[in-house]
């Protein structure tokens, strides 16, 4: 298994917005050659002992949270973690490890809540977006809560999961162009 330390110099110092949020094959590509087993191993639970740290608790969250979206792009697979990320950033969160990292890195605590099908959740992450200040990141959570508010699910994510659209969700789908909330 690569280290939590790989991971942060991966997504941190290696690559950035273009790519994290970009869906481009090719960033896909490059993160499978180097994370695909690592990805699998994370999502089996072996990669506990990288809680002893905030950046390996982070490290953890985001191959479960980020790379499964980037591994397994357009497929029920890309959300399978999603809960368990979840549950490590509230973990990590309710410890402070969210605080003792760098503040640019501190969203990706966060974002389990941005894509969780939750109202609760999403409130809360609203809350921890907001104590984050960054306006841009912010936007973004709340156009997500606002999705879950209306639909209570994410529309997009309705054919990889194998659910039916309904018309409103077809509307707002075609509203919203590529913008996937």
């Amino acid at each position: 298994m690569r280290s939590s330390h790989d991971v942060i110099r991966f997504w941190f110092i290696d690559h950035g917005k273009d790519d994290w949020f970009g869906g481009k094959p090719e960033f896909d590509a490059v993160l499978a050659q180097a994370f695909a087993q690592s990805h699998a191993e994370v999502a089996r639970g072996e990669a506990w002992t990288w809680r002893r740290t905030s950046e390996g608790r982070l490290a953890e969250i985001i191959v479960l949270d980020q790379f499964s979206r980037q591994l397994h792009r357009g497929s029920a697979e890309a959300f399978a973690q999603d809960k368990m990320a979840l549950v490590l950033a509230q973990e990590a969160i309710a410890a402070g490890a969210d605080q003792a990292v760098q503040p640019a890195w501190r969203a990706f605590f966060y974002m389990p809540f941005m894509h969780a099908e939750s109202l609760v959740i999403q409130e809360e992450g609203v809350r921890l977006f907001t104590a984050l200040g960054d306006a841009e990141q912010l936007a973004f959570m709340s156009g997500h809560r606002d999705c879950i508010a209306r639909f209570g699910r994410f529309p997009f994510r309705n054919a990889a999961l194998g659910r039916q659209s309904s018309a409103a969700e077809l509307a707002y789908m075609q509203e919203q162009g590529g913008r996937a909330f």
